[in-house]
C-alpha cells in the first residue's frame, strides 16, 4: 500500500463519493465548457486539499454534507485560481500535461477560471454555507495578494525572511489553512477550534512550500541535476534568501546580477546552486521547514486522538519528505 493510500484509509469511501459529487457540480450545457471541464477532472493530482478537509473533519465525527461542499468549494476556488495562474506565468504544462489556455488558448482560459469561481459562489450561497464562503474567500484574496507581492518584489530582488513568509503564507499555506478550518467548521465546531485549526493547517503549509523551494536545488530524478527552475523565473527562495544575507557584499551583488541578468545561463546557475549549497542554504531551510513540521503536529496533538488524527500526521511527515 502506497503512503497516499494510507493515509487516505480513513475517507477511502468519502474520497470516492467526493469525485462523483465533484464531476456532476462540473458539469455545463454548453458542450466547449464541458470538454474543458472533463479534461480538467481528468488530470487531478493527489487531491490533497479534500484529504485535509475530510480528515480535519473526520476527528470530530462522522462526515456530513457540509463537509462535502467544503471540499467541492476549496476544489472549485483552486481549481479557479490554477486556470488563472497559468494565463499570468504564460504556462504551457501543469503537472506534466498541458495547461487549459496552452488548449485552448487564455480568452477561453480566463472565462473557464470565472465560471469554476461562480461555481463555488453559488454552490456557497444556494446551500447557505456563508462560514465557508468567508473563510475560502479570504484565501482567494491572500492569495491574490501573495501573487502580487512577489511580483512586485521580484523587480528589485529585495526580499527579506519576513517577506518571504508573508508571500508564501498567502500564496501557499492559506489554501491548506482553509482546508482545515472548513473541514472543523463544517463538524459545527467552535470558532476557538476552527481557529486553531488554521493555524495547523498555515504551518504545514509553509513546510510544504519550503519542500518545493528544495527541490530546486537538489537532485532531479529526470535529469540527474538540480533543476534551478525558481533562479530561472528569478524566485527568492529561503535557501537562497538565507545565502545573500549571509555572505560578503561582493558576492551578494555577484548572486543579484546572476538572478537579475543572467538567469538563463546553465553555468551560472549551477555556479549559484552550489553556492547556496556551500552557504549552508539548504540545511537552514530544512530546519526551519522541520520547525513549522513540529509546531503542525504540536497543535494535531490536542485534538481527539483517532484514526483521522494518526492519518493527518502521517500526511504532515509525507508533506516534508515527499520526493516531488
Amino acid at each position: 500500500m502506497s503512503i497516499i493510500s494510507e493515509i487516505k484509509h480513513p475517507i477511502k469511501q468519502e474520497m470516492s463519493l467526493f469525485e462523483k459529487k465533484f464531476k456532476n457540480s462540473l458539469q455545463s450545457k454548453v458542450p466547449l465548457l464541458d470538454r474543458i471541464m472533463h479534461y480538467i477532472i481528468k488530470r487531478k493530482g493527489k487531491q490533497m486539499r479534500p484529504m485535509f478537509v475530510f480528515l480535519t473533519a473526520k476527528m470530530f465525527g462522522e462526515i456530513n454534507d457540509k463537509s462535502y461542499r467544503s471540499a467541492s468549494l476549496i476544489e472549485l476556488l483552486h481549481t479557479a485560481t490554477l486556470v488563472h495562474d497559468d494565463v499570468v506565468d504564460e504556462a504551457n504544462l501543469r503537472r506534466g500535461f498541458f495547461s487549459v489556455n496552452a488548449l485552448w488558448r487564455n480568452k477561453i482560459a480566463v472565462l473557464v477560471g470565472d465560471f469554476l469561481l461562480s461555481k463555488g459562489l453559488l454552490l456557497s450561497v444556494e446551500n447557505e454555507d456563508f462560514d465557508l464562503l468567508k473563510i475560502v474567500s479570504s484565501a482567494v484574496k491572500d492569495m491574490s495578494e501573495g501573487e502580487l507581492l512577489q511580483i512586485e518584489k521580484a523587480r528589485k530582488l529585495d526580499i527579506e525572511e519576513d517577506i518571504y513568509f508573508e508571500i508564501i503564507r498567502k500564496k501557499t499555506a492559506v489554501l491548506i489553512s482553509s482546508c482545515c478550518a472548513c473541514g472543523g467548521r463544517s463538524m459545527n465546531q467552535s470558532d476557538e477550534i476552527v481557529q486553531k485549526l488554521g493555524l495547523f493547517g498555515e504551518k504545514v503549509g509553509i513546510a510544504f512550500q519550503i519542500k518545493d523551494d528544495l527541490f530546486d536545488y537538489t537532485q532531479s530524478s529526470f535529469i540527474g541535476k538540480p533543476s534551478g527552475i525558481d533562479i530561472r523565473e528569478q524566485k527568492m527562495t529561503l535557501p537562497l534568501i538565507y545565502t545573500i544575507n549571509n555572505v560578503d557584499k561582493s558576492t551578494k551583488n555577484k548572486i543579484i546580477n546572476t538572478v537579475k541578468n543572467h538567469h538563463k545561463d546553465d553555468k551560472k546557475v549551477a555556479d549559484l546552486i552550489d553556492l547556496v549549497k556551500e552557504t549552508g542554504g539548504l540545511e537552514y531551510a530544512e530546519k526551519v521547514m522541520v520547525n513549522y513540521q513540529k509546531e503542525a503536529l504540536g497543535i494535531l496533538s490536542e485534538f481527539p486522538e483517532n484514526e483521522s488524527r494518526k492519518s493527518l500526521e502521517m500526511l504532515v511527515d509525507y508533506v516534508i519528505s515527499r520526493k516531488k
